[in-house]
């Protein structure tokens, strides 16, 4: 029962708390939290007590399968914002999210290989994801009902994944686990409060933060069995942590590359002839 009161806590506080982070340092800093396993750890964590450490050693196994599945639902999410509404292209990206897993769900891999699927599919899903303008979005200001809303649709997700991770194995518990939960509250409201170029943003960032996910399911998948419950745990999360570090110091780092400058326009004669050089003849 503590379990599962801190598990229903976690989520709501967690959502308005990377809501209140996205506010104060822009959505790159909420996505980098929000990939953190808030949702899925005390999932993962209430199906080790009670099916033991086998069981959940095979759901954070199935997890990282799951986050493969979570990376192609918010590059869908991404392409359809500019042309859907927030309330159909969450839909649009739970079907591709259920239908990554229903595909992903064949495969019968090692957790390595699964953490390599995953990585991959990260680093796929932010190349096709394209970086908006220079332009920021222009601010608006939230109305009281906003960080509640948040928490409540937190708090339902949590819920009902919940319930039907409790009735799977442990293969598709996993892969439920990583439902993504907080990514969707904070792709909608992003998506109704900010419009589409915060979105791509923020699901860019995402897609940098689950690699703390990955890390924290894969020492789970590795280390339950020999280091038990609570060694295996804390470790993961150290990990996940030690991971959304190294992920901030990639973004400050490239953050501070020289951009390239544009090549110089050729201006036209009055004879029409383009003035400069046109490269060798």
């Amino acid at each position: 029962m503590l379990v599962l009161a801190l598990k229903l806590f976690l989520a709501p506080a967690c959502v308005v708390a990377v809501s209140l982070a996205g506010r104060r340092w822009g959505p790159t800093a909420a996505g980098l939290l929000g990939g953190l396993p808030v949702v899925a750890g005390p999932i993962l964590l209430v199906v080790t007590i009670v099916q033991g450490h086998d069981f959940g050693a095979d759901a954070a196994a199935g997890s990282l399968l799951g986050l493969t599945a979570v990376a192609a639902s918010v590059v869908v999410y991404a392409r359809a914002a500019p042309w859907l509404s927030p309330p159909l292209t969450l839909l649009v990206a739970w079907a591709t999210f259920f239908a990554g897993v229903a595909l992903l769900g064949v495969l019968d891999v090692s957790p390595v290989v699964a953490f390599v699927i995953a990585a991959v599919s990260f680093e796929l899903s932010r190349w096709l994801v394209r970086v908006p303008g220079e332009s920021e979005p222009a601010a608006v200001p939230m109305p009281w009902w906003d960080l509640p809303a948040r928490a409540l649709s937190a708090l339902l997700l949590v819920l009902a994944v919940t319930i039907a991770a409790d009735a799977l194995g442990p293969t598709l518990s996993g892969q439920l686990a990583a439902f993504p939960v907080l990514t969707s509250v904070l792709l909608v409201f992003t998506h109704l409060t900010r419009g589409a170029p915060e979105v791509q943003l923020l699901i860019r960032a995402f897609l940098l933060g689950f690699y703390g996910f990955a890390v924290f399911s894969l020492v789970l998948a590795l280390t339950l069995e020999e280091l038990g419950t609570a060694g295996s745990f804390v470790l993961a999360s150290f990990a996940a942590m030690a991971t959304q570090l190294a992920m901030t110091a990639r973004v400050r780092r490239r953050a501070r590359l020289p951009r390239p400058s544009p090549l110089p326009r050729a201006s036209s004669t009055p004879g029409g002839r383009r003035s400069g050089r046109r490269g060798l003849p």
